[in-house]
């Protein structure tokens, strides 16, 4: 250790908060301060980094410029205050790491996993390392973090790591503060660390590399690979093998939905799909999340890797183990999809994948490092338009790489747990002046969702130290998540869905309110007992009114609507043309129909037998791809107005729209009225007009409908705020133009960057809903 300048004029003891821990903060701040010669300390603590440096004025202030702008890879500073304390002047002083302290609730945010460093890719790929090809190498600047922690602080023994003694040589390293693997959690070499193991369903096939080598002859062969990987498990084929897709996809049930791909390099990506430098930047960053790209015609991929769709989902290798994997040039480009089996969540530990996954797979290659929590790959849309001042950033699944996350609030927080919806769900913690939001847990339709739910609601709790004191839920009474709130907690706040979608982006953006809000989805249940789902608001945190709405359309059998958007295609004709069925014959999918489905569901939107009317947004795209004939029976959610947006090839320009109605109401100021739009439509295909030009006015018409509603709002209400929210603006072609558009007739228009803008985000909306209501 370096001893210090004999003379100290000033000391400084300086507060860091962000993500500063478990990525190498306090051996940088030791470097940056013993290379020039200051003495002091620091040290962990439960709101991030504390510590004290003294030395020369001028030298202070040389280290506190190096504190923000020398950052290591993984650190994140949101606050940095400094106060003069009184210089100790003592000459025997140096710098040291002191042990950490934790008490009472926490404010450090939590390391995430990240992809790994250049150094260990080096190291990994020289013979002459002692790590060598060892698929769980890392560093203070690389690895995972957060799929490994069990709790605070962020200690080796509260790691999955407990169980991998260091060999001396390793322990070597974590005990150097000149190392850049001094205190890195999981440390490890092929002596002491993890290893690689090659399941059939008979048994452990290889171990070590050999079942490396192993599972490259069997990708090579055609076979499917369940990898686990940092948070889970991932299902693995050759990417340019119709067959092994197809087979994939039989075991999968998934017939259509695309799959992800992963490939070594940008150079790599760019060979199968458009990337711009925005989209480059997504695809290195450290998380690694898969980024849509626009697909390149030709090529060697598969022609049933993403079939009816303009994008192409990639990521590059997030751990070690898939360096490795895209090593052989035999194997470029490898499909990598969520490793489950259908309805269920990915599976994460190795009993779980030996026991199930080989309904879908044919080796299962695993490690014997445990995972704590299940983390599912992040997706991120860079959207691009020549008036917009910037990209504008979509997380579509917000997760490994980058949650858990938080979103810091000006207003008081009450202690509030959300339980948020019932799909694409998420969990979410109110903190002291912010909110903290959990990883994409997926759809409840299973008790191994639920668990997972209720377990990663108390993992994110005990590592923030957080006790809640009342529950914030949706308000619909089915939903899975309302009735797990309403047995765990007395205090049951319940939060209409749409409510906290405008609550989570106005939250997000740093809006007090009012505003006016523009929210489409598929499905959110109403508190006048209905389903809405195309709704105009104005209003804040506190409370809305309900301004417009879509005007309601008829689903014929409720749910199974939703599954057979021909249904709601027949009826949105009907609806359209005053109940004459002669209108059927005209559109070409309805007169397929067979002539018994086709009179039931005739006689159901007669005499309104098993209908269930909604003002659901989602449902009229659902509708109108029907109309078109491009998705009449649905695989996926949402799997019409995906594949009806496909036909625009994310070419934004747009055109000339359709005609639409506005009815006022008892109850709200205006109706959407989609019956003048729906008749243009049927003319359109009765006429043989291309469905691509068809969905292209769709689009257009009601971008400038969202433009029109909103300026008769301002004018009512004195409005200029507006946020967009709600799954349909997953949208492409919808959001930007609606954001464009607004901007242009003046108005202040915000829409999510940060948070899902479909239900990943209802649990941030519900925290900010239900402490307005406390605070009330």
């Amino acid at each position: 250790m370096l001893n210090a300048a004999p003379y100290h004029s000033a000391r400084l003891r300086i507060r860091v908060t962000g993500v500063v821990q478990g990525v190498g903060f306090r051996p940088f701040v030791y470097r940056l301060a013993t290379t020039r010669r200051l003495c002091g300390w620091v040290l962990n603590d439960p709101d991030g980094v504390l510590l004290e440096v003294e030395g020369a004025a001028h030298v202070l202030s040389d280290f506190v410029a190096a504190l923000q702008s020398e950052l290591p890879p993984l650190a994140r500073i949101t606050s940095l205050q400094s106060e003069a304390v009184t210089p100790l002047r003592d000459d025997a002083e140096s710098f040291a790491i002191r042990e950490s302290k934790y008490s009472g609730s926490r404010l450090a945010l939590m390391p995430i996993d990240s992809c790994m460093c250049d150094a260990c890719l080096a190291e990994m790929r020289d013979p002459a390392n002692r790590r060598y090809r060892y698929p769980f190498i890392n560093c203070t600047n690389c690895g995972p973090r957060y799929s490994l922690i069990d709790a605070i602080p962020y200690d080796r023994a509260n790691t999955t790591m407990r169980d991998f003694p260091m060999c001396a040589a390793c322990e070597a390293e974590y005990n150097d503060p000149s190392n850049r693997r001094f205190h890195a959690q999981p440390n490890a070499c092929p002596v002491c660390g993890p290893q690689l193991a090659l399941h059939d369903a008979d048994g452990r096939l290889a171990e070590g590399d050999e079942a490396m080598v192993a599972t490259l002859e069997a990708l090579g062969a055609g076979l499917t690979v369940a990898v686990k990987s940092v948070g889970g498990f991932h299902l693995v084929v050759d990417a340019r093998n119709r067959a092994a897709v197809a087979r994939l996809r039989e075991r999968k049930r998934r017939p259509s939905k695309p799959f992800a791909l992963m490939v070594s390099s940008v150079n790599a990506v760019r060979e199968y799909a458009s990337c711009r430098e925005d989209e480059a930047r997504w695809l290195t960053s450290t998380g690694r999340p898969i980024v849509l790209l626009r697909k390149l015609d030709g090529g060697d991929l598969a022609d049933n890797i993403a079939p009816r769709n303009p994008n192409l989902g990639f990521m590059l290798p997030s751990a070690p183990l898939h360096e490795l994997l895209l090593g052989d040039p035999a194997l470029p480009v490898l499909v990598m999809t969520s490793g489950n089996v259908s309805g269920h969540p990915i599976a994460y530990r190795n009993e779980e994948a030996l026991a199930r996954l080989f309904e879908v797979c044919d080796r299962v290659l695993l490690h014997n490092r445990d995972i704590s929590v299940r983390i599912d790959d992040s997706v991120v849309r860079c959207s691009s338009h020549p008036d917009l001042p910037e990209p504008q950033i979509s997380f579509l699944r917000r997760a490994r790489g980058f949650a858990p996350y938080s979103i810091e609030t000006a207003q008081p927080l009450a202690p509030v747990l959300a339980y948020g919806a019932e799909l694409k769900t998420t969990v979410a913690l109110a903190g002291p002046g912010r909110v903290y939001v959990s990883q994409h847990v997926g759809d409840l339709s299973n008790d191994e969702t639920l668990r997972s739910h209720q377990g990663i609601a108390a993992h994110l709790a005990d590592l923030y130290a957080l006790a809640p004191e009342l529950a914030a839920c949706d308000l619909h009474p089915s939903f899975h998540s309302t009735r797990l709130a309403a047995l765990a907690y007395a205090r049951c706040e319940q939060v209409q869905h749409h409510h906290a979608h405008m609550a989570a982006c106005m939250a997000e953006n740093g809006l007090a309110g009012p505003a006016i809000g523009v929210i489409f989805d598929g499905t959110g249940y109403g508190p006048d007992g209905t389903i809405w789902g195309g709704e105009f608001f104005v209003g804040d945190a506190l409370e809305v009114r309900r301004t417009g709405h879509l005007r309601p359309l008829s689903l014929l059998g409720g749910d199974k609507a939703v599954r057979e958007p021909v249904r709601t295609a027949l009826a949105l004709a009907l609806e359209s043309f005053d109940g004459d069925v002669a209108v059927l014959s005209q559109v070409p999918v309805l007169a397929a129909l067979e002539k018994q489905a086709r009179q039931v569901y005739t006689k159901m939107w007669q005499n309104h037998i098993n209908v269930t009317r909604a003002t659901s947004m989602g449902r009229l795209f659902d509708g109108v791809a029907a109309l078109t004939g491009i998705c009449t029976k649905a695989e996926y959610e949402a799997q019409g107005p995906i594949e009806l947006e496909g036909l625009l090839g994310r070419d934004l320009a747009m055109s000339e729209p359709y005609e639409y109605g506005t009815d006022e109401s008892a109850d709200v100021d205006f109706e959407l009225d989609y019956r003048p739009l729906v008749r243009q439509i049927v003319a359109d295909v009765s006429a043989g007009v291309a469905p691509a030009t068809i969905s292209r006015r769709f689009h257009s018409t009601l971008v400038h409908a969202i433009a029109a509603l909103c300026g008769r709002l301002r004018d009512t209400y004195s409005l200029d705020t507006v946020v967009l929210s709600g799954g349909v603006f997953v949208n492409e072609f919808l959001l930007v133009n609606s954001l464009l558009e607004l901007r242009r007739t003046g108005f202040d228009v915000h829409c999510h960057r940060e948070v899902p803008t479909n239900d990943g985000g209802i649990a941030l909306g519900q925290v900010v809903v239900a402490s307005a209501r406390c605070r009330e």
